[in-house]
């Protein structure tokens, strides 16, 4: 019996083993490559990841044999990688769009599969129904083996991670916090934020303490790779033993964030977007839309009020967000879950880039998170 799949606010998501099963991940991937072929897609190029959950590297694997047999040439990332490194993948190569395995901030039983479209963002709701519908049952299913895929060019292993440095450098000032001396804790929730930051910060007077940086699909001491509290609890502690000035958490496919204070408070997110548009309005003196859900900050439209710029709500999801980011040329799009994108880059959430974001705040103004908050 063939379980039916629908797409709900980010992708499909189910349980391992019960409903996320191969040949239901297959079927997605085929109801994809059919969404993209019916739009004259035939042989572009598609990028293929995943995050560090249980077997999250062979559903990658399966869902490019199928893409492949259905006519399409695949990127396949060459290990765990974060959610907006693929979706920058997306632009740096020139691909019509991604498939994304990953259950994000789920439980450690889930599983997930996204998909993006040509800018990196999601899929607007029309086109997630387009795609249930072309869903086959698990015996109309095209694949082929990976193996050969490769050896015949469809398939092409790669590093998404240089271009995406490369990007970063264009968006922040990399190496004013390198040299401000900041101490900085970075939990990555065992997931895949995990040495990035160190990556992007290390040679310079500011210190990473990287915790939860290893691969661990059963999610010790937290219920899940959630940047929320009590799951962060474990950060922030380590905030304080530390001495640290602010702790900046990942969830598990790194496209959300969390921040902690230096008194190892915790920053709620509706805060924390308001602190990121000033930051962005006052101290960068940019102008440009604000997109935010419906369940989300206020504080976005007085801000909103105060810099002369508009405010756009949408439904809750960023299949929602995504599309109006592209249709205004949002300056920054975001939810009360703590993913926040931003222009100039992809419209997806960017955890990485909105922890430096929130660093750059700090050594621009000189204050601490509980004095920027106050």
């Amino acid at each position: 019996m063939n379980t039916q799949i629908r797409f709900g606010t980010d992708g499909w998501r189910g349980r391992i083993a019960e409903d996320y099963t191969f040949e239901n991940v297959r079927r997605c991937a085929h109801g994809f490559a059919q969404f993209l072929l019916t739009d004259g897609k035939l042989g572009e190029w598609v990028v293929v990841g995943y995050d560090k959950r249980y077997g999250s590297e062979h559903f990658a694997a399966a869902a490019a044999e199928v893409l492949a047999a259905n006519g399409l040439r695949v990127w396949l990332t060459d290990g765990p990688t974060p959610t907006p490194v693929i979706a920058y993948a997306v632009i740096d190569k020139r691909a019509v769009g991604a498939v994304n395995i990953t259950a994000s901030h789920n439980p450690l039983t889930d599983n997930g599969f996204k998909v993006r479209d040509h800018t990196g963002g999601a899929i607007d709701p029309d086109g997630l129904r387009e795609i249930e519908s072309r869903i086959p049952s698990a015996d109309g299913v095209k694949r082929q083996s990976l193996d050969e895929a490769i050896a015949q060019g469809i398939v092409t292993i790669f590093d998404a991670s240089p271009a995406y440095l490369v990007h970063l450098r264009d968006l922040v000032d990399i190496e004013g916090i390198r040299d401000a001396g900041l101490t900085v804790v970075v939990d990555a929730m065992w997931g895949n934020g995990a040495g990035w930051f160190p990556r992007l910060l290390q040679g310079g007077r500011t210190e990473i303490v990287e915790i939860h940086n290893i691969r661990n699909p059963s999610f010790p001491e937290m219920s899940r790779p959630e940047p929320i509290p009590p799951n962060v609890d474990v950060a922030l502690s380590k905030t304080v033993e530390e001495g640290a000035d602010v702790c900046i958490i990942t969830d598990g496919d790194a496209d959300r964030v969390g921040i902690g204070d230096e008194r190892g408070r915790f920053v709620n997110q509706l805060r924390v977007y308001a602190l990121l548009a000033y930051y962005l309005l006052e101290v960068r003196g940019e102008r440009g839309p604000i997109v935010k859900t419906l369940s989300t900050t206020s504080m976005l439209n007085k801000l909103g009020e105060l810099y002369n710029v508009p405010v756009y709500e949408t439904g809750v999801g960023f299949k929602y967000i995504a599309p109006m980011m592209t249709a205004t040329d949002a300056l920054i799009g975001g939810e009360e879950s703590g993913g926040f994108a931003f222009r100039n880059h992809v419209p997806e959430r960017d955890g990485i880039l909105a922890g430096l974001l929130v660093l750059d705040l700090m050594c621009k103004l000189s204050k601490k998170p509980s004095e920027l908050i106050e």
